[in-house]
């Protein structure tokens, strides 16, 4: 008798799976020579599981969130791109493990069901143009601040911090997106405006999103008030505590660690406040955004140890 997966070219499968996230649609499979009928018969053989319509896993490929935001991207057709948090995820920004999966169709009249994947049929037709992020197509970075907001608005500043930091985008360029998008119907615009506009404080523009990072957390934690880019000793620090010796410096994402000049001339200015009586603590961008509480401990620590009168008599808070 002959076996069921006889006429199905194994090896031209595993090759398309191998670099589509352990993925196979019934098209590629027929440019490869397997016949409608023999792709059915390997899913009944076991061989394909199927996830939607035309389009299967490889039996044994790692179940990963990338193989399930490709196979939405498949299952929804041609022009479809992973948008929203789906793409957020492959941009490389930080998103939640249980993340809803979202796909977008450059065709808005088509109607298109993918169980509980999120489709998006959007009005606004600008920078749809897709890039591809770990072979999946994806929404570029600045459509994809502008869509965030409209089902994750909490989490835009983060995005755009991430973006920038990355060098993904420059500020001007996302301004420049906010200005392009900035029409009635985009829900996702006022909170990339907003992100962007914490780039001013006090009045004063920031050098990079660490900063405004940097404030949130000050003021979440219950934080002594501070200074924005307070002049000492005739250097512009980013953060000074008031009525204290310390000052705080958020590592920024253009100069601070790659700029071999910007390097020696932080430790320059670093001796010179050191012999003032000033104690610099530095941040980076993973410590502030993503270990906010231990940071804040740890400026806790600092005013302890340098100005604990700020500490309500130098208790614990």
């Amino acid at each position: 008798m002959a076996t069921p997966m006889r006429d199905v070219d194994l090896a031209a499968l595993e090759q398309f799976a191998q670099q589509h996230h352990g993925l196979v649609s019934r098209h590629a499979a027929e440019r490869r020579g397997v016949s409608r009928a023999a792709w059915y018969r390997a899913l009944a053989a076991g061989v394909l599981d199927p996830l939607y319509p035309g389009v299967a896993r490889l039996v044994g490929s790692a179940d990963t969130r990338e193989q399930r935001i490709a196979a939405a991207v498949l299952g929804a057709g041609p022009g479809a791109v992973a948008s929203h948090r789906s793409a957020a995820h492959l941009w490389g920004i930080p998103r939640p493990e249980d993340d809803l999966i979202d796909v977008m169709l450059a065709e808005r009249r088509r109607e298109m069901t993918l169980g509980e994947v999120v489709v998006h049929r959007p009005r606004d037709r600008r920078d749809l143009t897709p890039v591809l992020r770990q072979n999946i197509r994806t929404s570029n970075v600045l459509r994809l601040l502008c869509d965030l907001g409209a089902v994750d608005p909490r989490s835009v500043p983060a995005a755009v911090g991430h973006v920038v930091t990355q060098g993904l985008a420059s500020p001007v360029a996302l301004r420049a997106a906010v200005a392009v998008h900035a029409r009635r119907g985009r829900h996702g615009v006022p909170s990339f405006r907003e992100a962007l506009d914490e780039w001013v404080l006090d009045g004063k523009p920031t050098d990079s999103v660490l900063e405004p990072a940097m404030y949130r957390l000050l003021a979440e934690h219950a934080l002594p008030p501070v200074w924005f880019h307070a002049v000492i000793c005739g250097y512009e620090v980013d953060f000074w505590i008031l009525d204290s010796p310390i000052v705080l410096e958020c590592d920024g994402w253009e100069t601070h660690g790659r700029d071999k000049v910007q390097f020696e001339a932080d430790r320059v200015r670093d001796s010179v406040l050191a012999a003032a009586g000033y104690v610099t603590v530095r941040f980076t961008y993973r410590q502030i955004t993503r270990q906010p509480r231990a940071q804040a401990e740890r400026i806790r620590q600092v005013i302890r140890r340098w100005a604990p009168h700020l500490l309500d008599g130098g208790r614990s808070p």
